[in-house]
């Protein structure tokens, strides 16, 4: 077996030596072949894009051309951080995988993070990069793995409702919309606890729950409800006309699933991030708001709710 092995490898030698072009060939084919996967990244998401050799990492982006935005009083240039991107590279496992930050203005972020979600991406962080810009831009992170086909697809239909969002309504919305304005909060408290199981407080017509979870600091020292480890929510408003504003405690793997739950039932996101550094396990954060009945709302957070590990 050791000399076909041999022999094997010079007679592939010696073809290489004779024929030239097969040599040039072989070693050519994945850098086509890489190319080839960069042409249709960029065909599928509609942007072009730049290949980073050293890092292995194809990066498109999308600047954000269609709305100005001032920061304390000055125009800031897409250049300047205003820019969506998107970066795909090797995974050696699912084919590909892609990682990006997209800037959104405050009517865009729950529509474009149902169209991720949906289409298989993952959202990692919801924040603000700015204090006094006009009109107020978050950025969302997203990551995926799988082809390059489908997270190409996916980056793209997030993008394109965006689009949609700003050809039906070219300048970024200021509210939410759906509240009917109200004097003073009515909220009746036991419909509420009894969907979700948790015995709340009252104050001023208003109802507050709140459910603790544990981790530890680096001390060792354990922490919870009382220490800011917690999920939270409080009711304002009428039965039939309130809000819900809160907070969820998750683990890192809780995130995802607690994320479709509340989209998928109109809860609204508005920041997913970090409390803490060094806790193990470690907890994300994940602020939203909502509007509706009191019922509707409860059974909202009871399906994000019982997502969680208990």
């Amino acid at each position: 077996m050791r000399k076909i092995f041999i022999l094997s490898g010079f007679t592939l030698l010696i073809l290489l030596n004779v024929c030239p072009a097969w040599a040039e060939a072989a070693t050519k084919e994945p850098a086509a072949a890489e190319k080839s996967v960069n042409e249709r990244i960029e065909e599928l998401t509609g942007a072009k894009g730049k290949y980073d050799e050293k890092e292995g990492v194809f990066k498109v982006s999308f600047p954000r051309t269609d709305v100005s935005v001032a920061v304390d009083g000055l125009h800031l240039h897409p250049f300047m951080g205003l820019t969506s991107w998107a970066g795909f590279a090797k995974d050696p496992k699912e084919g590909m995988m892609v990682m990006g930050d997209l800037v959104l203005f405050q009517d865009e972020v729950n529509p474009v993070m149902s169209v991720a979600l949906d289409n298989g991406l993952e959202v990692t962080a919801l924040h603000n990069h700015f204090f006094y810009d006009d009109p107020k831009v978050f950025f969302m992170h997203i990551a995926g793995r799988g082809s390059a086909e489908d997270l190409a697809s996916a980056v793209r239909k997030a993008l394109d409702k965006v689009k949609e969002i700003r050809i039906k309504n070219p300048n970024p919305a200021h509210d939410f919309g759906g509240l009917s304005k109200f004097d003073k909060s009515s909220i009746t408290s036991e419909p509420i606890e009894n969907t979700l199981g948790v015995k709340g407080e009252a104050k001023g017509g208003m109802f507050k729950i709140v459910i603790g979870r544990k981790t530890k600091m680096p001390c060792e020292c354990e922490v919870g409800k009382n220490m800011g480890v917690n999920t939270w929510a409080v009711f304002a408003g009428s039965d039939e006309n309130a809000f819900v504003d809160g907070d969820f405690a998750m683990l890192e793997s809780e995130v995802q699933p607690v994320l479709k739950a509340l989209r998928s039932n109109g809860i609204n996101i508005v920041a997913i991030h970090n409390h803490m550094t060094g806790e193990n396990p470690r907890i994300i954060f994940l602020h939203y708001w909502g509007i509706g009945s009191t019922a509707e709302l409860s059974k909202a957070l009871l399906v994000a709710l019982n997502t969680e590990k208990k």
